[in-house]
């Protein structure tokens, strides 16, 4: 391992009488970005799910301390900066604990979420008996070909489809307008984060010794979304070829980061989206062949993991396997719910309130009847006792996907220690 140290380590290691705080190892640091299931919807609620499973109890016993409550980690630090689409936002920062996930009011504050970056942290402090400070990074509804957009892979330009249904939009000229402000505000707004927390460290984990200094220990990116729904960008038309342009983003990306952070050999981490799950039928909602789009955009996200330039310092790890089906299969029934709680909110032929007549509590009582017929009682509480916010979109606001996702980007890293190039460390002199 490379390490650029004070000369006074030097002298105190050939003395054998290192002291302390000297000898204190240096303090690892983990970067975490992407969209909204990277800030998190886990809802601290539905931790007592993730103990109903014996595959994932364990998983349970490591998030809560001795007095049931989500644990504070005694080694792990958090910087968070979570703000709203397109806002730069506010930094939340301490030991690392539940409630980094979306802070829906004050970024600054806790709220009941959590997202990887818990889990993560645990698992990271029980495989190093050092200090660690991850930088967290998201904000939802971002994408990577405008919003993340690296410097190196140039301007947003718009296709040839584009310019012609925005044309006759009569909006070119405004969508344009509109891209060029976006292109790569968010990539801006990670890296300053980032240089920021690296340039005063005290202000955000007061014990960290600069003697000792720092490691760049990876970076784990988690998006996708946006990216997938955007058929303008990705047109059909491309057929296999739909979202090969994700891969060339991407892999621009990682080389950015690399270059803007200093830091050539930094490990990545890659989450590939999870949503829709291992694609049982009955668990999800195919819009526009929706189902195959997806198995082509997670090949796209995985993609750079493959490429020789990458062997060895980029991983993609799935993130379906953690998805729920049981949880899909009752969200279709939630929402044959609500269709009929809009037919019967108006006239509509063939409801039972084609003619309008029903009174509110008429209505209340057909719906809650149907509901009874669609959904068990099991079912219902299931629900209530598994998710939180977002909708199927982030996992049914789900802890145990976190959990799970987190560890599984954990144990990415240290699958490849090992396999990289040196780590720098760094000192402040």
């Amino acid at each position: 391992m490379i390490r650029i140290t004070n000369l006074l380590v030097v002298v105190y290691v050939t003395l054998g009488c290192i002291s302390p705080a000297i000898a204190e190892k240096p303090l690892k640091i983990y970067i975490m970005a992407g969209q909204s299931n990277m800030v998190g919807t886990g809802g601290i609620s539905t931790f007592d799910h993730i103990g109903d499973d014996p595959a994932t109890a364990p998983l349970l016993d490591k998030m809560l301390g001795p007095d049931g409550k989500p644990r504070i980690c005694d080694r792990v630090w958090i910087s968070s900066l979570n703000g709203k689409m397109n806002q730069y936002g506010g930094e939340g920062f301490g030991r690392l604990t539940a409630g980094y996930g979306v802070r829906r009011e004050d970024p600054t504050k806790p709220d009941d979420f959590i997202g990887p970056e818990y889990l993560f942290g645990i698992t990271m402090e029980e495989s190093y008996d050092g200090p660690i400070l991850i930088i967290k990074t998201a904000w939802g509804g971002q994408n990577l070909c405008v919003d993340y957009r690296p410097p190196g892979a140039g301007p947003y330009v718009l296709n040839d489809q584009q310019v012609e249904m925005y044309r006759e939009r009569g909006k070119l000229d405004q969508i344009r307008t509109q891209r060029k402000e976006a292109t790569g505000r968010n990539y801006r707004y990670m890296v300053e984060h980032v240089r920021k927390v690296l340039g005063d460290i005290k202000r955000v984990y007061p014990d960290y010794d600069p003697d000792a200094g720092y490691e760049l220990s990876g970076f784990v990116w988690f998006q996708g979304w946006n990216d997938f729904v955007d058929t303008a960008t990705y047109p059909d038309s491309r057929g296999e070829k739909q979202y090969n342009e994700y891969s060339e983003l991407l892999a621009q990306f990682i080389r950015d980061v690399r270059k803007d952070l200093d830091a050539p050999e930094l490990p990545f981490v890659v989450g590939v989206i999870g949503v829709y799950g291992d694609f049982t039928p009955g668990t999800f909602r195919v819009v526009n062949q929706s189902d195959r789009r997806m198995k082509l955009f997670r090949k796209a996200m995985a993609a750079p993991a493959a490429m020789e330039e990458f062997k060895g310092s980029v991983v993609a790890v799935p993130t379906a396997p953690f998805r729920e089906n049981s949880l899909g299969f009752i969200e279709q029934k939630q929402q044959q719910v609500q269709a009929m709680g809009r037919q019967l909110a108006k006239k509509h032929p063939g409801s039972a309130n084609a003619d309008g007549s029903m009174t509110p509590e008429q209505r209340k009582a057909y719906l809650d009847d149907y509901r009874s017929k669609l959904l068990t009682p099991e079912e219902i509480a299931l629900w209530a006792r598994a998710t939180s916010i977002g909708g199927f979109v982030h996992y049914y606001g789900s802890a145990k996907f976190h959990a799970q996702a987190g560890k599984a980007f954990a144990e990415a890293f240290l699958e490849m220690e090992g396999s990289v190039g040196d780590t720098e460390t760094r000192s402040e002199e």
